[in-house]
């Protein structure tokens, strides 16, 4: 296939929840596609819950967790599950998203950043959004495309440089 599923039917079930696609490419700092490139992610099910978590019993349908590497067209590509708002700390709610992990050729320790959906509630109160300065928001931001995918587009470096956290 030329994406990586954690959304699919099977012999179990279908997991509950609003399918999506999330595609973007990794560039390095001069702009160019990083070919070899591989992203992981890691995600609450529709209701936030987490496999494991304090949340409740997640989705049993849904997986939660994959990996992508970038394909033929210099991209990766998930069809997933929109996730749900978490408990965050101090009794806060997170907005929805995704940890995202970033692997590759020069990248001794993995990078790892969040994908936020563009025009979710919560971005306001979310306590990791707002350890971030508001001028940086944006690189941490998915936005539809015109096929209705969601775009997040990682840049190791430059201008516009992806958000990392320091895990």
């Amino acid at each position: 296939p030329d994406h990586y599923v954690l959304a699919r039917s099977s012999r179990s079930g279908t997991p509950a929840g609003e399918v999506i696609e999330i595609v973007g490419d990794v560039r390095d700092a001069n702009g160019d596609v990083i070919l070899d490139a591989m992203i992981e992610i890691w995600q609450a099910d529709a209701a936030g819950r987490y496999p494991g978590g304090p949340e409740g019993e997640p989705d049993p349908h849904f997986v939660g967790f994959g990996r992508a590497s970038i394909d033929a067209d210099g991209l990766y590509r998930f069809r997933t599950i929109r996730p749900g708002r978490v408990p965050g700390p101090g009794n806060t709610l997170q907005a929805p998203h995704i940890a995202v992990s970033v692997f590759g050729r020069g990248v001794l320790k993995r990078l790892a950043t969040r994908l936020y959906f563009d025009g979710d509630e919560g971005h306001d109160e979310d306590p990791v959004l707002q350890a971030v300065p508001a001028a940086r928001h944006e690189t941490l931001i998915a936005a539809r495309d015109a096929e209705g995918r969601w775009r997040f587009d990682i840049a190791l470096g430059g201008d516009r440089e992806t958000v990392f956290f320091d895990l």
